[in-house]
C-alpha cells in the first residue's frame, strides 16, 4: 500500500496471489517426495531451510517501500489509535469481514480436501494432481483479474465473483441433495474450478478494498485486516472441515452460506458508501 492503491493494488495482489497458488499447487508433490525420500522430520527441515533462506533475501535484498520522512515512531498509544481508525472505518472493516468470510470456506476446502477426494472418490495417489488441478483455477482468474481491474476497477468484477459463486454454490448444493451428497467427480471438479475462479478474483481484490481507505496507515491497517479476517477465517473453517460427513453437502453448503453473507455485506457497505458521498 506504500507504493500502490485502488486498481493498481489489486493487480500487484493479483499477481501475488498467483505466485502463491503456483507454490500452493507444488507443496503436496514436494511433500510426498520428501516422505519417500526420508522421513517426516525431513519436511519440517525443509520449511526451517525455506525460512531461513527468505529471511536472508528479506534482510540483504528488500528496500524499505516506506519513504523516511513518513515514518512514525513506535509507540503503543499510536497502534492503539490506527487500531481503533481501522476498526471504526465501515469500508476497511466491511471488506475485512468479507475477506475473513470467504477465506472460511476456503480454508474448510483445505481441511477437508483430502478426506473428500482420498476417501469419498477413492483418488488416492492421484489427489495431489486434483489438487493442483483446482489450484490452477485461482491462479489463472488471480492472473486475468490483474488485467480487468486496470479497465473496470474492483468493485465490478469483486461484486459479479460474489454473485456467481453465490448462486453456483447454492446451484451445486441442490444437485449434491438430488445426488444423496455424493456427485459425480467431473461435477463436483467443474463446480469447485468455477467456484475457485470466483475467489481467485476476489482475493486480490478484497484486500485492496479495504487498504484503500488507509493509505496513511498501511502498515497498520495491513496487520490489523490479516489479524481480524485470520480470526474470523480460522474457527469458521474448522467448523466447515469437521461438519464433514462422509459427502460434499457441508463443504458445498458452507461455500453458499459464506458468498452468501460476503455478498450482503457488500452491498450494505455500498450502500453506507454512496450515504457518506452523498
Amino acid at each position: 500500500r506504500d507504493q500502490y492503491e485502488g486498481a493498481a493494488m489489486a493487480r500487484v495482489m493479483s499477481l501475488i496471489m498467483v505466485d502463491f497458488i503456483l507454490v500452493l499447487m507444488v507443496a503436496p508433490a514436494i511433500g510426498h517426495v520428501l516422505l519417500m525420500l526420508f522421513n517426516m522430520r525431513a519436511i519440517f527441515a525443509f520449511i526451517l531451510l525455506a525460512g531461513l533462506i527468505t529471511a536472508l533475501w528479506f534482510m540483504f535484498r528488500q528496500p524499505e517501500s516506506l519513504p523516511e520522512q513518513q515514518r512514525v515512531p513506535f509507540r503503543l498509544a499510536r497502534l492503539r489509535s490506527a487500531s481503533v481508525e481501522v476498526c471504526t472505518n465501515p469500508v476497511a472493516i466491511g471488506y475485512t469481514l468479507i475477506t475473513g468470510i470467504i477465506f472460511s470456506a476456503f480454508l474448510g476446502y483445505l481441511s477437508s480436501s483430502q478426506q473428500l477426494f482420498q476417501q469419498q472418490y477413492g483418488l488416492g495417489n492421484q489427489f495431489p494432481l486434483y489438487f493442483a488441478l483446482l489450484a490452477s483455477a485461482i491462479g489463472l482468474s488471480s492472473f486475468i483479474n490483474g488485467r480487468i481491474v486496470m479497465r473496470t476497477g474492483m468493485h465490478q468484477p469483486t461484486l459479479i465473483a460474489l454473485i456467481a459463486l453465490t448462486l453456483l454454490s447454492i446451484l451445486f448444493y441442490c444437485v449434491s441433495v438430488a445426488s444423496h451428497g455424493h456427485p459425480p467427480l467431473w461435477l463436483l471438479t467443474a463446480y469447485f474450478i468455477a467456484a475457485f475462479a470466483c475467489i481467485g478474483i476476489l482475493f486480490g481484490n478484497l484486500n485492496a478494498l479495504a487498504m484503500q481507505p488507509l493509505g496513511h496507515i498501511a502498515g497498520i491497517g495491513a496487520s490489523v485486516i490479516g489479524s481480524l479476517s485470520t480470526l474470523i477465517s480460522v474457527p469458521c473453517g474448522i467448523f466447515i472441515a469437521r461438519s464433514y460427513n462422509g459427502t460434499v453437502l457441508p463443504l458445498v453448503g458452507g461455500f453458499a452460506v459464506c458468498a452468501g453473507l460476503a455478498l450482503m455485506l457488500m452491498l450494505s457497505i455500498e450502500r453506507i458508501a454512496r450515504v457518506n458521498v452523498n
